[in-house]
């Protein structure tokens, strides 16, 4: 399997269907250059690494996110928390490690924003 179809079967597995879906349904020729490299590097050469487990994957991703501030990506890797074993325990654990390391602004905003995912997350099946 090349490192694009492998993206692709980790990138659904982490993510879900309707997500993968819902990005492929909306790419247009600008953006497929992006989509192709972000599916063969993150999702077919790092997330496909069994290195680590992916419930620890997603807690560094989430540590990472909320300490660089890119605040925009944290739902959808809260989300993927239901597919990757981290638990909400274990997103708290990252969001503190942010709040000691990175700063308690950017370890309030990821939690802010992980508690309003994870009560969506209770009223919907995506």
């Amino acid at each position: 399997m090349d490192r694009y179809d492998q993206g692709i079967k980790t990138r659904r597995a982490v993510l879900g269907d309707a997500h993968v879906d819902r990005a492929e349904a909306t790419m247009t020729d600008f953006d497929a250059p992006f989509q192709r490299m972000i599916t063969e590097g993150a999702w077919g050469t790092l997330w496909s690494d069994d290195t680590i487990s992916r419930r620890e994957r997603s807690m560094l991703t989430l540590a990472i996110l909320a300490a660089t501030g890119n605040f925009e990506e944290i739902p959808m890797h809260v989300r993927a928390t239901a597919r990757t074993g981290a638990t909400r325990e274990d997103v708290m654990q990252a969001f503190l490690h942010v709040a000691v390391y990175a700063g308690v602004p950017r370890a309030n905003h990821a939690i802010k924003l992980a508690k309003a995912t994870f009560a969506e997350m209770e009223t919907t099946d995506d």
